[in-house]
């Protein structure tokens, strides 16, 4: 079992930064594969991006690439969003997932992750 609690949204103008972070329980956090995914109201959940148990592999959505970074801190159990450049269309509630097991092609997928976060909203005013 795993529990994740992230922290560090709030509000912010286009432009400007913020870095969430994903706090999870547990010893076996170096063996999850670990997510970040975001939902604006009213659309779906969408995958933000990825990192490998390792460390070693991660991915991003074709929209934060470039601006926005993820990464994992084994000694605090945590795992990181660093986001900059931050436009409006970023607004939404972010959530960090994990899943244990391959690190495979489908770490895109919401039904991929075994655990979730509450969520931190994130808003980018214009």
């Amino acid at each position: 079992q795993v529990q994740l609690v992230e922290s560090g949204g709030g509000l912010v103008q286009a432009g400007g930064s913020l870095r969430l972070s994903c706090a999870a329980s547990g010893r076996t956090f170096s063996s999850y594969n670990m997510g970040w995914f975001r939902q604006a109201p009213g659309k779906e959940r969408e995958f933000v991006a990825a990192i490998s148990w390792s460390g070693i592999s991660t991915h991003y959505a074709d929209s934060v690439k470039g601006r926005f970074t993820i990464s994992r801190d084994y000694a605090k159990n945590t795992v990181y969003l660093q986001m900059t450049s931050l436009k409006p269309e970023d607004t939404a509630v972010y959530y960090c997932a994990a899943e244990r097991g391959t690190y495979s092609g489908s770490y895109y997928r919401p039904d991929e992750y075994d655990y979730w976060g509450q969520g931190t909203q994130v808003t980018v005013s214009s």
